[in-house]
């Protein structure tokens, strides 16, 4: 009988064990060690920090999924890994004494440490600015954002900034929908001009979104990501201010640095940005009990997989197959990464270091869609080889498609959505030598009423496939 770990239950882990235990269940053990003993559904948080959607609808709890799929639960932290003797040290969440769980195979997909401390004063945990990265996160944001709206009902005037807290974050997609959802919410209310609403991002242009943006071909002409993304903003009356670096936040004042190395400021009533994502700290131990996480991990704490790491950016955009396909650690091979938790091999978009230093760049997105396409190769892969002793699958970034569909307020009357499909998401100017490196043929850019339609259809039809519920494999990642 073979052991399998899984550290995380986010959309990677959890996908992972859920179809593992379908593959392996009956024979083999699959243990999942979580923080929470809930699955978050984390894009609608965005919606629970604005107060239109009850956290209870976003969450529910994952042992009774588990028993029914025959995989064991542990509810804590995992704290260490000893690669050479293939166990887990778990600190359960009721205080017990640790639990030493032996593994034959390892699936880290623990999401991102939310590097708050990364940004002097940034965060709801003794910093000045809010979040939307956890269920807790959200609930905090949605209260802060309520007492603006008190304050507007009073005449108060609010300036609101959305956007990323770090010159390395990711995520502006949250980020993105949280402003829009804002927006559409102040203006039900009737409260919207009395709002200044402020876009304040690292990305190169507005919609590069960590990928270098996107193209999507019209009749004959070409529309891009920044030209939509750019045009909405107009027409909701928010400025945005982008290639900006945030450097610390002070109680209504949040402190910049652009590509040009000029240092600046934007003051606020309400901020939520989104932090820089790190590796979940852990140690890595060897047989001998000597540190091996470099074997492991990068600085950051990301695991090293299967990707070819190193490379100058300019090479790196040439070489879709640097992109690692089986998020498998070379030094241990029974270890794997999924989702977040992998370290990619450099960034989409270009980055970009200003005349002090200052490196401003926006880290390649790794949740959502793909992150539950990746937990589903990794688990395959574990499974044939627990069975058959080989892996067949792989599927990189570089051959991986993407579809985001951005809320702009959750009515399904008056509400919109933002629908974006690109393929592949890390651009391939070898198959596709056009400008954008992807296929023109798949990608598109629509805003509408039917997106709110579909983001909500999601919402219920995921919830749906992650309970496990009859036919919950026909429903994609």
């Amino acid at each position: 009988m073979a052991s399998v770990v899984v550290i995380g239950a986010g959309f990677a882990g959890h996908i992972a064990a859920l179809y593992l235990g379908d593959e392996l269940g009956k024979k083999h053990e699959i243990t999942v060690i979580n923080k929470f003993d809930y699955f978050g559904y984390v894009p609608s948080w965005v919606w629970v920090g604005v107060g239109t959607m009850e956290a209870d609808k976003t969450t529910f709890p994952l042992e009774p999924v588990y028993r029914k799929k025959r995989v064991n639960f542990v509810h804590g932290a995992a704290t260490e890994v000893h690669p050479d003797e293939q166990f887990v040290v778990a600190e359960p969440a009721d205080g017990s004494e640790p639990k030493r769980l032996d593994y034959d195979y390892l699936i880290i997909a623990t999401g991102p440490k939310l590097d708050f401390a990364a940004t002097p004063g940034l965060g709801p945990d003794g910093g000045y600015s809010y979040s939307i990265c956890t269920k807790d996160h959200a609930l905090h944001a949605r209260d802060a954002y309520l007492e603006s709206v008190a304050k507007l009902e009073k005449g108060e005037p609010q300036t609101m900034v959305i956007g990323t807290g770090h010159p390395a974050a990711t995520c502006q997609g949250a980020a993105f929908e949280y402003i829009t959802n804002i927006h559409k919410d102040l203006l039900r209310r009737g409260l919207r001009g009395k709002t200044k609403l402020i876009w304040l991002s690292n990305e190169q242009a507005v919609g590069d979104f960590g990928v270098r943006g996107i193209q999507v071909k019209r009749k004959s002409e070409l529309v891009t990501s920044e030209e939509f993304i750019s045009a909405l903003f107009k027409e909701y009356d928010i400025e945005w201010h982008i290639q900006r670096g945030v450097t610390k936040v002070d109680p209504g004042v949040i402190h910049w640095e652009d590509f040009a190395g000029e240092a600046g400021t934007t003051d606020f009533d309400f901020a939520m940005l989104i932090p820089k994502f790190a590796g979940v700290s852990m140690k890595y131990i060897g047989a001998d009990g000597a540190d091996v996480s470099d074997k492991v991990v990068n600085a950051g704490g990301l695991v090293l997989v299967d990707a070819v790491y190193g490379l100058p950016y300019d090479e790196l955009a040439r070489s879709p197959e640097a992109w690692p396909g089986r998020y498998q650690n070379r030094a241990y091979p029974n270890v794997f990464a999924a989702g977040i938790a992998f370290a990619p091999p450099g960034p989409i978009s270009k980055p970009h270091v200003n005349p002090n230093g200052l490196s401003i760049s926006a880290a390649p997105p790794r949740t959502g869609m793909v992150s539950g396409i990746i937990g589903r190769l990794v688990a395959k892969n574990v499974a044939q080889m627990i069975t058959k002793g080989r892996m067949t699958h792989t599927e990189s970034m570089a051959d991986m498609p993407a579809a985001c569909i951005a809320s702009m307020g959750d009515s399904l009357w008056d509400g919109s959505a933002a629908t974006i499909i690109m393929y592949p998401v890390v651009p391939d100017p070898i198959r596709y030598p056009n400008e954008d490196g992807r296929d023109l043929f798949v990608a598109h850019m629509e805003m509408g009423l039917s997106g709110a339609w579909m983001k909500r259809m999601l919402h219920t039809t995921f919830i749906y496939k992650l309970k496990a519920r009859p036919g919950w494999k026909i429903i994609p990642e």
